[in-house]
């Protein structure tokens, strides 16, 4: 009985210990600033996501700007903003343009795709051409994009300290893009992300070293391996230096969510990222206000939002 009674007594301060291990009310909360990453600047919400031309599915339009232009990137910073998430592809003569679609024909007045065109074709289109709310009867924002396909040394200009997401198309859209680096004069470094498929991840890390990568399969490798030994407050080595793409809910799987689990990954030098629900085939936003409910309190890191015109107005 007396053993009986020890070994009680020994579980219930190990559960206690570990308990207070984990606990997230005892962990400092984060420090640093909380990163609005605008995807695409200010975007047109659409409500068929799925269709082939999702431009002429737009659902009321609540402004006039365009996705992926300057002056997206320009609003985008006065509803919050801090950085953004942009589409990269390479043109023909090998210059990076920001540009969501790999053909031309939904958005623009031009034809073929963007990777069979040079760059002074794609200069002289219209980026706001293809914009319908109903279903293609009027197209209330042709006109206003003339000349607004950008290149990406243009918005490394412009926004050469502030946090920037590149979505690679492919493995030339990662030469192209580091040549746009060379051309805007500004070195690639710490406020620079890279994501997209595996082989533009692998073209990139083989000219450059620089920045870091937004790698689904290394953020989901630390969080396994972590889900096993988190309980005993280690961090894998696994999570050194990444980042981590963070669920808005479900967090409860991970030891000590939210703020022990921060601050336990901070400690690793990982950055942390929280979005939408995506598809698994490019990264998504935040496109509801209601979404940010379920972001920790106090969370600090990027915050992917894809309607920063309506969740950046309700953050404010």
């Amino acid at each position: 009985m007396k053993l009986g009674r020890i070994a009680l007594v020994v579980g219930a301060l190990a559960c206690g210990g570990l308990t207070l291990l984990n606990a997230s009310w005892l962990a400092a909360r984060p420090a640093g600033p909380l990163l609005l990453i605008a995807q695409r600047g200010i975007v047109q919400p659409t409500d068929d996501s799925g269709s082939e031309c999702p431009a002429r599915h737009v659902r009321e339009l609540a402004s006039n700007h365009i996705e992926n232009t300057l002056n997206a990137m320009h609003s985008a910073v006065s509803y919050g903003a801090r950085g953004f998430a942009v589409d990269v592809r390479a043109s023909a003569d090998g210059h990076a343009v920001i540009f969501r679609d790999a053909t031309l024909e939904c958005r623009t007045d031009g034809t073929g795709r963007v990777a069979e065109r040079p760059l002074a074709y794609l200069r002289r289109l219209d980026v706001g051409h293809g914009y319908s709310a109903d279903g293609g009867r009027t197209f209330p924002l042709r006109g206003r994009g003339i000349g607004g396909m950008m290149t990406a040394a243009e918005l490394i200009r412009a926004y050469p300290r502030s946090p920037i997401l590149f979505e690679l198309a492919d493995a030339r859209a990662a030469d192209a893009l580091v040549a746009g680096f060379r051309e805007a004069g500004v070195p690639i470094g710490d406020p620079h992300g890279f994501a997209g498929p595996p082989e533009a991840r692998a073209r990139l890390r083989a000219i450059t070293q620089a920045g870091w990568l937004v790698d689904p399969a290394a953020s989901e490798a630390c969080l396994g391996a972590y889900r096993q030994t988190g309980w005993l407050g280690i961090v894998p080595e696994a999570c050194r230096g990444a980042t981590l793409i963070l669920p808005r809910s479900g967090g409860w799987t991970l030891w000590g969510w939210p703020y022990r689990f921060l601050a336990r990954m901070k400690g690793a030098g990982a950055r942390f990222l929280i979005g939408g629900d995506g598809n698994g085939e490019r990264l998504a936003g935040l496109d509801e206000a209601e979404q940010l409910g379920e972001v920790p309190h106090d969370y600090r890191g990027m915050l992917l939002v894809e309607d920063m015109y309506f969740v950046g107005r309700a953050l404010r």
